[in-house]
């Protein structure tokens, strides 16, 4: 892979891997986690637009293009985003980062039935079971990386959900990929998520009133950090490798979660996340050499 692959999968970690600190720490200024993940959309979708229309004279407007929007909305934004941000209430930012390595078992296995040319062969089989062991060697300890409060099955369940959903949109995205153009694909993801998002809190949350300067400073980095800068890197990475190829993001992602929620959130690096990040990189590199031979065969 090129050096321009390899600075897209730092910037698509980098972004979803420091998410997690940003909504923990949201939390704490006041920001309750559906309105924090509509506004997060709705933030996202006005700096994509605003690009589009300024940069590109345009917005798509093809029925084809708004198809494929409206389908990573739902599954790829909407439902993983309120899963995932519900999860952070009852687990650390690097638990929950964690959880992202089950996204390539559930990618590689849609992938093996749906897309002829990304099998689920051995070596990967493999890599990606040694991944899953060190999610599952975390759930069996209980360890939240929360001092106190912690509720890791219940985290777990709504990780494991989200990363269904986005395993499917992954396939999704990666079968139409020559049809569209990661800016507008993520900008008709983010608006119709958007609109979604605040009829969901508007209904069960209501909008929230006391949000502090550093909250609204959060959701935006959240927005424009968190949000815009991975799914438009994860799209262009999707037009140059394979659907499994690209999961390396999802393993790089809970290393810079566990990383960034020790040093900025002073969480516990307890027995379950340190054995598990473990077992998580060394799936890394078996998948990796398990990819790269498939490739040269």
């Amino acid at each position: 892979m090129t050096t321009r692959i390899w600075l897209a999968f730092g910037l698509a970690s980098f972004g979803w891997g420091t998410a997690g600190v940003g909504v923990r720490a949201a939390f704490d200024q006041g920001v309750p986690p559906l309105a924090m993940v509509a506004l997060r959309a709705v933030i996202a979708a006005a700096a994509i637009f605003a690009y589009l229309q300024f940069a590109r004279g345009a917005i798509p407007r093809g029925r084809a293009e708004w198809k494929t929007g409206m389908v990573m909305s739902l599954f790829n934004l909407t439902l993983p985003f309120i899963l995932f941000t519900l999860g952070y209430q009852y687990a650390s930012a690097g638990f929950m980062g964690l959880l992202a390595a089950l996204l390539p078992l559930a990618t590689a296995v849609f992938a093996h039935f749906l897309l002829p040319d990304d099998p689920l062969y051995t070596g990967k089989v493999i890599g990606l079971a040694v991944a899953l062991a060190g999610v599952g060697f975390l759930s069996l300890t209980g360890d939240s990386g929360l001092a106190e409060g912690g509720r890791p099955l219940v985290s777990l369940g709504l990780g494991v959900a989200a990363v269904v959903c986005i395993g499917g949109a992954n396939i999704y995205a990666k079968k139409r990929a020559a049809s569209y153009d990661p800016a507008e694909v993520t900008g008709m993801q983010f608006a119709v998520g958007s609109v979604m998002l605040i009829a969901v809190t508007a209904v069960f949350e209501g909008w929230p009133s006391e949000i502090t300067t550093l909250g609204w400073l959060l959701v935006a980095y959240l927005a424009l950090v968190g949000s815009v800068l991975p799914f438009l890197m994860y799209y262009w990475v999707l037009k140059h490798v394979t659907v499994t190829s690209a999961q390396i993001i999802a393993y790089l992602v809970p290393l810079v979660a566990l990383t960034a929620g020790i040093i900025v959130l002073d969480e516990k690096l307890e027995i379950g996340i340190a054995v598990g990040g473990a077992l998580i990189l060394l799936g890394v590199v078996i998948t990796g050499a398990a990819e790269r031979r498939f490739v040269r065969v």
